[in-house]
């Protein structure tokens, strides 16, 4: 999950966004004034969107406390406009999901073929079928609040007239509909919605909203669904049983929507796993597991790891891709592991239990899909590499500086000081390897970077850190180094914590282009880069790495993917693309590391019922190395380099 860089001017938009997927306890109000008989607040009196679900509510037959908790459980009743870029509109959330949210978002599905199909679940496509219902444009329901409230509660009214016939008085009778809502497949995601909606109106909650409306819904005590009716919804059965962790772990089974991950049967059907990517969850945990079974979020990981105690909800089976890093030839190949924080106050929310937990669970990952235990393979969501040119800036930059690498590779036994620190010659690797508690970074804070909502002005934050500021010349006061999509006009790279663009992280590994006093050098991202290294205490010597550089003396090009050439596709699947990125390049004369062998081009098309009754995997002839390049990593074909 974690947070996309955003621009400051977007502070207002994302403070609202924020706020879309938090599901979490309700606020139970003391004694609430008059209430009408369903339980949600009296008419007389009420305003704005108070008065809009009052309005909805009579208008389609729909009780209106049903109506309100629904919305409470989607938005908390706030308006937003397509939140997390996946196509939710209004406090009902209703979902219009196309193809360019696919390509930008969790599944990372740019250059895909089969955009359109990823985009045609009906599930993400509610706005437009209760647009239709009320007979009114489609824009005024992701526009208008008033619109949206009127289009939900006719969309929820008719699926109670097809489950029961009609639409009864009493709230009780809503509940199948209510698990239809969620627009999950699954029984537990849905009838997890369900108990949600229905704990809401049991306990009452009462808000002040982002756009300053003052709502309240009051408590209905002895409210119980109906839960009588979900057998007519066909809903798929999934089992606590089937979840894969190691057996000492406290885990749990919370299906994600189907819409938000692929299923498929890895590592059987040819699709090795060979990343295991560490995200921070920017919510809360039961938020996170909540956002994943929402079809409107596009994103959900295989994993969420609970700050508190350490507990693993399983949300997507490891055989299936989650939708989980933003690059989906990298979802293909890898686990996705969430973890309940905030990247802006990591220290505070990555505990003890969190990293041994997770460290059980990766090495038996690890061990289960033959994952190397390095950093070019357990990495973070902020070193994904982003699938093309358009969407490198915007990639997330969590778990952020605060994750301890030091602390977490040790647990998995793969220390990254092993060895003594130091530096070699010219031409040999280092590995990044700071002292967490020593290496005190100070980066500038602002409130879009931090959705808890505690940093009210942009502030900076001097904090032990995990990763170590590059800049142009072997100096302090050296400009921090520059990247092309980051930083297009050619400005220097930033301290703003979100700016990934001019660090390197404990654990990352580079080749040594030049020694300068107590300053070391490293080719990172086409450039010569230097860092401050007295006595090489914030390096070790790499071993048993790849130096790879190029061959016939020219530059190599770079790719966030690699699907395998057009030819190699079966008759009837259309090639997806990857393009080589535009801004980077391996430059001849510079050397970057690799530490396994080069892995197949390949891709995958999911069965889709119809003309492709099962899955096909299909593999490519041509070869990629996975080099550490900058921040992030990138791949480079492998004829077109030289192992040294």
């Amino acid at each position: 999950m974690g947070l996309r860089r955003r621009s400051r001017r977007k502070l207002a938009a994302y403070v609202v966004g924020a706020t879309l997927v938090v599901a979490g306890a309700v606020s139970a109000p003391a004694a609430l004034a008059s209430q009408n008989g369903d339980g949600a607040a009296a008419g007389a009196g009420a305003s704005g969107e108070q008065q809009d679900f009052a309005d909805a509510a009579h208008e389609s037959k729909v009780p209106e406390s049903v109506l309100m908790a629904v919305a409470y459980q989607e938005s908390r009743w706030d308006v937003h406009q397509g939140h997390n870029t996946s196509g939710g509109y209004g406090p009902m959330s209703l979902t219009d999901v196309t193809p360019s949210m696919v390509a930008d978002g969790g599944a990372g599905a740019v250059g895909r073929s089969d955009l359109a199909s990823l985009a045609a679940d009906p599930s993400l496509h509610t706005l437009t079928a209760a647009a239709k219902l009320l007979s009114v444009p489609a824009q005024d329901v992701r526009t208008d609040r008033r619109s949206n409230i009127r289009a939900a509660a006719a969309l929820l009214a008719s699926y109670e007239k097809q489950l029961k016939g009609g639409t009864p008085a009493d709230p009780a009778q809503w509940y199948a509909a209510v698990a239809r809502y969620s627009g999950s497949s699954d029984q537990s995601a849905a009838s997890g919605f369900a108990d949600r909606v229905f704990a809401t109106m049991k306990a009452g909650a009462r808000r002040t909203t982002a756009q300053g409306q003052q709502l309240r819904l009051a408590p209905q005590p002895s409210l119980r669904g109906d839960t009588g009716g979900l057998s007519a919804l066909h809903l798929k059965r999934t089992s606590s049983a089937g979840t894969d962790c190691p057996v000492r772990l406290d885990c749990r089974s919370a299906p994600a929507a189907t819409t938000n991950y692929q299923v498929a049967n890895r590592p059987a059907d040819g699709m090795t796993i060979d990343y295991i990517v560490i995200h921070d969850t920017e919510t809360s945990y039961q938020t996170a597991i909540d956002g994943f079974q929402n079809p409107a979020t596009g994103d959900a990981a295989n994993y969420v790891m609970r700050s508190s105690d350490g507990a693993v909800t399983q949300s997507v089976a490891d055989k299936d891709i989650a939708f989980q890093a933003g690059n989906y030839w990298l979802n293909m190949h890898s686990v996705g592991i969430e973890h309940e924080g905030y990247a802006a106050h990591g220290a505070t929310w990555y505990t003890q239990v969190q990293y041994e937990n997770t460290a059980e669970l990766v090495k038996y990952l690890a061990a289960k899909y033959h994952v190397k235990l390095d950093r070019e393979h357990i990495i973070g969501h902020d070193n994904v590499p982003g699938p093309v040119d358009s969407l490198v800036s915007g990639m997330h930059w969590d778990p952020g500086p605060y994750w301890d690498w030091n602390q977490f590779m040790d647990l998995l036994g793969a220390p990254t000081d092993q060895g003594g620190h130091g530096v070699g010659p010219v031409g040999t690797a280092v590995t990044i390897a700071p002292d967490f508690a020593s290496d005190q970074q100070t980066v500038e804070v602002c409130p879009a970077d931090d959705p808890t909502g505690a940093t009210t002005a942009c502030t900076d934050r001097t904090a032990p850190s995990s990763t170590l500021y590059v800049r142009t010349a072997p100096s302090a006061t050296a400009p921090l180094v520059s990247d092309p999509y980051v930083h297009a006009d050619g400005s220097p790279g930033t301290d703003e914590i979100n700016d990934w663009s001019a660090t390197v992280s404990a654990g990352q590994q580079f080749v040594v282009a030049g020694r300068q006093g107590e300053w070391t050098a490293v080719w990172y991202g086409g450039q010569k880069v230097w860092f401050d290294n007295p006595g090489g205490v914030n390096t070790v010597r790499a071993r048993g790495v790849r130096i790879l550089t190029t061959s016939g003396g020219t530059a190599a090009p770079l790719y966030g993917e690699a699907y395998p050439d057009a030819s190699e596709y079966p008759a009837g699947l259309a090639p997806d693309t990857a393009p080589a990125f535009g801004r980077y390049a391996f430059p001849a004369g510079q050397a970057y590391v690799a530490t396994a062998q080069p892995a197949h081009r390949d891709d995958f098309y999911p069965a889709n019922g119809t003309t492709r009754p099962t899955e096909t995997y299909i593999p490519g002839a041509g070869t990629v190395y996975t080099i550490q390049y900058d921040h992030r990593l990138a791949l480079v074909d492998s004829s077109a380099v030289t192992v040294g």
